[in-house]
C-alpha cells in the first residue's frame, strides 16, 4: 500500500466540549483514498470513553449551555455562519470529500452546494411559526408547541459523508438540541472540517461534538447511552436493527434511515433515449453506493431487447476512474471490504443463473490497480428469488426484470422487503400516478431519478427506515410535541364535595 507525503498526512483528532483533544487510546486509523490506495489521513480511534465524555458534555450543555435557551434568531444567525463558511471553503471541501470518498469532483460539488443550502434551508425554517392553537369546549386555551429533546446523538454513513452529516446537524442545532455526532470510521475528513467552522465560528461548548471511530464501540455507546435522549442514524438495516435494540434501554426516540432495492419501472411509451439515460443516472451515479439507487429496472415486455441493448452500450461507455480526474463519471468504491462484497454478489447472480449483460469484474491494470474500482455491471433474465434481486447490493450493479401489465409491474415493485425509493417512466400521466401511487416506497419519481430537496421529506417505507430527513418533518424528528391547557375561568372545580 502507498502512503501519502508526510506533510500532506492529515491528523484527524476529536471535538469534545469546544476543543480539539485526542483519544483516550494511543490508537489511530489510517483513512484511504479508495482511488489509489494511499493513506491520506490519520484519525483517533474512539473509545466508549470517549464517547460517554462528549455525551457528558452535550447534556451539560443542554441542561446548562446558552444554546437550547439563546432564540431562533440566534441559532439561525450561527447556521447561516456555518453556511457561508462550507461557501467560502467550497473547492477545498469537493476535494477532500472526492479524496475521502472517491466520488468525482462534479458529485462532491454537488453535495457541498447542498450541505450549505441545508443549512440555510434550516436557518429560514426555524424563524418561521411552529405552535398551534385549538378551539375547545370548555373556558381553556389549549396549545402546542414544540421544544428541542436533549442530546441527539447522529451517526451516518461514508456516502455523503459531508451531506448526510448536515441532513442531521442542521436540524438538531436549528431545534436547539446539543449534538454527539460520529461520522463514518472510512470517511471522516471532510467531517472534521466541518467542526472546525464550528470552532471558527465559536458554536456554545458542548453544544457540538464530534467522536471519531467504529460503529460497534462509538455507535453502540452513543445508541445505548441513558443520557442521550434521541439518536437518528443513516446506514445499513441490519446495523439500524442493532441501534434499535441499543436505544430501547432508555425508550429513546430513534429516527433510522436504512437500506433500499428500489424499482425503477419503465413502461413501453416512456421517452425512449430519456429513459435509459435516467436508467444509467440511477444506478450509476454514486458507483450505486446510494440507499435509494435504482437497482431493479423493471421492463415493459415489448421493449425489453431493444432497452437492455441501449442501456448495455451506453453503459459500457461510462468513464470509470479516479474522481480527481475531470473525465471520470464513476468513481471507485469506497473500500476494500465494499468492493469485496459487490464483487461477491456478482459472482452469486452468475451462480444463481441470470445473464451477466455487462460489466462483471474488477478493473485492473495501469491507474486501476491500486483502487477499488468495479465495472458497470448489470444482469438480465433474472427472478425475483434470486438475492441479487432481493438483497442490498450497494454497488454499480443493476437486474433487470420484465412485467407485461401495470399490476404486475406494482407487484414486481415492492415485492422486496424494501421501501424507499421507486420510480415510473411513461408518458400517459393517468398511467404515472396510478402506479406511483401503489408503489409502497418514501421517495418517488416519475420520469425523473435522484433529485431530492431540502424542502420535501425523505422517508422510507417497511424495512427501509423509521421516521424522516429533511423539509419541516426532518426538523419535527428532532423536537418534542408538548400540550398546554390555560385556564381561562379560574374557579373551584367542585368535582368534590366541600364538606
Amino acid at each position: 500500500m502507498q502512503t501519502a507525503v508526510d506533510h500532506k498526512m492529515l491528523q484527524l483528532s476529536m471535538y469534545i466540549n469546544g476543543a480539539w483533544q485526542a483519544n483516550n487510546s494511543v490508537a489511530k486509523r489510517q483513512i484511504i483514498n479508495p482511488a489509489n490506495g494511499t493513506v491520506i489521513a490519520e484519525a483517533a480511534e474512539g473509545t466508549e470513553l470517549d464517547a460517554e465524555q462528549a455525551i457528558q458534555a452535550a447534556k451539560q450543555a443542554f441542561e446548562q449551555g446558552p444554546w437550547p435557551r439563546m432564540s431562533a434568531e440566534e441559532r439561525a444567525g450561527y447556521l447561516l455562519k456555518i453556511a457561508e463558511r462550507i461557501e467560502a471553503h467550497h473547492e477545498e471541501l469537493t476535494r477532500l470529500e472526492t479524496m475521502d470518498n472517491g466520488k468525482p469532483l462534479r458529485e462532491a460539488g454537488y453535495d457541498v452546494s447542498d450541505a450549505a443550502a441545508c443549512f440555510r434551508y434550516y436557518a429560514g425554517l426555524i424563524l418561521a411559526p411552529h405552535g398551534e392553537t385549538y378551539p375547545v369546549p370548555d373556558q381553556m386555551q389549549a396549545m402546542v408547541v414544540r421544544e428541542p429533546i436533549g442530546v441527539c446523538g447522529l451517526i451516518v454513513p461514508w456516502n455523503y459523508p459531508l451531506l448526510m452529516s448536515v441532513w442531521k446537524i442542521a436540524p438538531a442545532l436549528a431545534a436547539g438540541n446539543t449534538i454527539v455526532y460520529k461520522p463514518s470510521e472510512l470517511t471522516p475528513v471532510t467531517a472534521t472540517k466541518l467542526f472546525e467552522f464550528f470552532d471558527q465560528i465559536k458554536l456554545p461548548k458542548g453544544a457540538a461534538n464530534m467522536v471519531l471511530g467504529a460503529g460497534e464501540t462509538v455507535g453502540h455507546a452513543i445508541a445505548a447511552s441513558d443520557d442521550v435522549a434521541m439518536v437518528s442514524f443513516t446506514g445499513g438495516t441490519a446495523t439500524g436493527r442493532k441501534i434499535m435494540q441499543d436505544a430501547s434501554g432508555n425508550m429513546k426516540k430513534i429516527s433510522l434511515e436504512l437500506g433500499g432495492k428500489s424499482p425503477n419501472i419503465i413502461f413501453a411509451d416512456a421517452d425512449f433515449e430519456a429513459a435509459v439515460d435516467y436508467a444509467l443516472f440511477g444506478i450509476y451515479a454514486g458507483a450505486g453506493q446510494i440507499c435509494s439507487a435504482g437497482s431493479r429496472i423493471l421492463v415493459e415486455e415489448s421493449i425489453k431487447e431493444r432497452f437492455i441493448t441501449r442501456f448495455v452500450e451506453r453503459a459500457n461507455q461510462i468513464v470509470v476512474g479516479a474522481g480527481d480526474n475531470p473525465i471520470t463519471e464513476m468513481g471507485p468504491l469506497v473500500s476494500q471490504q465494499q468492493m469485496d462484497k459487490v464483487l461477491h454478489y456478482i459472482a452469486l447472480g452468475q451462480k444463481e443463473g441470470a445473464k451477466l449483460v455487462c460489466g462483471g469484474c474488477r478493473l485492473t491494470g495501469g491507474a486501476y490497480d491500486n483502487g477499488f474500482f468495479v465495472a458497470p455491471t448489470a444482469f438480465a433474465e433474472t427472478t425475483p428469488e434470486m438475492r441479487i434481486v432481493q438483497e442490498e447490493i450497494f454497488g454499480p450493479v443493476a437486474v433487470f426484470q420484465t412485467f407485461r401489465d401495470e399490476a404486475e409491474a406494482i407487484q414486481l415493485a415492492n415485492d422486496t422487503k424494501y421501501g424507499l425509493a421507486g420510480a415510473v417512466f411513461t408518458n400517459n400521466a393517468a398511467k404515472a400516478m396510478r402506479v406511483i401511487k401503489k408503489i409502497r416506497a418514501g421517495i418517488t419519481w416519475i420520469n425523473t431519478y435522484h433529485g431530492t430537496y431540502n424542502e420535501a421529506p425523505w422517508h422510507g417505507y417497511k424495512q427501509s427506515g423509521i421516521g424522516s430527513s429533511l423539509g419541516t418533518y426532518g426538523l419535527d424528528e428532532f423536537m418534542e410535541v408538548k400540550q398546554i391547557n390555560f385556564n381561562l375561568d379560574v374557579a373551584p372545580i367542585g368535582w368534590f364535595a366541600n364538606r
